[in-house]
């Protein structure tokens, strides 16, 4: 396994880098958190470049949102992707039920921002982002982003009756997941974010119902190509997790590259300072060219 050192100040608490502005915004819908940034492709490759579409994580949770991945967003867009940083709506900013803390994710309203922001995307790409090449677009999400990065390429899967449920697969050339929350079952025995896997899905009875609908390894074989990058020693989503999820995947009978770096924790993978970062963005490029 690669072993790369990561010049983060702590592995598993985010990169203290500014944020970087967009070069555009656009809506998606009403709400405020409706919103994709878009960042130009930079550097000389010609032609158009590629579009990654980048889903941040955060435990779904509202006190964090896409700010802190936009140095990641950049470095793409440096790279010479065209970038779209989609916001969506995150759980309550005030503990409520009992919770210590905010609550993670709203349902369906969560789920439904996403689906609605890719299937905008086409027609917003066209008129934010010219430079974008949507016939390979790779999707990329970090840990909880990284959840709904499978989801969304797992969408036409989804059981029959779901709102979100597409006839085809979507129009990717395929997903980057970063430390994703990628099975449910071993997030929730192992603790991952506090408990975010039960908020998300409900504590009232709909956990089990709604499991079907979200946990990425009930979600298999989506047919897309499919790469998760993960951390040795990330102890905000521990590499089980991953693990788990790349064993549902071949038990479906599809294979799901894993990439494990050793001393490696969370948040290096979004990290520019950080080596696994170049890691990351030589995987996604090695989906879109």
């Amino acid at each position: 396994m690669p072993s790369l050192p990561s010049s983060a100040p702590s592995p598993d608490e985010p990169p203290e880098h500014p944020p970087v502005a967009p070069d555009s915004s656009a809506a998606y819908g009403e709400h405020p958190d409706q919103v994709i940034d878009f960042y130009a492709p930079k550097g000389e490759r010609g032609g158009a470049a590629p579009l990654v579409v980048v889903l941040h994580g955060g435990a779904w949770r509202a006190p964090y949102d896409r700010q802190h991945i936009t140095p990641f967003a950049d470095l793409l867009a440096r790279r010479g992707f065209a970038v779209a940083n989609v916001e969506y709506r995150r759980g309550s900013s005030l503990p409520h039920q009992g919770a210590d803390g905010p609550v993670a994710g709203r349902w369906p309203e969560t789920f439904d921002d996403i689906a609605t922001a890719l299937d905008a995307l086409p027609q917003l790409v066209k008129e934010a982002l010219p430079e974008a090449d949507v016939r390979r677009t790779v999707l990329t999400g970090h840990s909880a982003g990284g959840q709904l990065a499978l989801w969304a390429a797992a969408r036409h899967v989804l059981p029959e009756g779901s709102p979100w449920r597409l006839p085809s697969p979507p129009p990717l050339r395929g997903v980057v997941a970063l430390a994703p929350i990628a099975d449910f079952a071993t997030a929730v025995e192992r603790g991952v974010c506090g408990g975010a896997v039960t908020e998300l899905l409900g504590g009232d009875g709909s956990y089990e119902e709604r499991l079907a609908y979200a946990d990425p390894s009930a979600l298999l074989p989506t047919g897309i190509a499919t790469t998760v990058v993960q951390g040795r020693t990330d102890t905000t989503v521990p590499h089980e997790v991953s693990e788990a999820y790349a064993d549902a995947a071949a038990k479906a009978g599809e294979v799901v590259g894993l990439t494990l770096l050793e001393d490696v924790g969370h948040f290096p993978l979004i990290d520019p300072a950080a080596d696994a970062c170049a890691v990351v963005a030589e995987e996604i490029a090695q989906l879109a060219y």
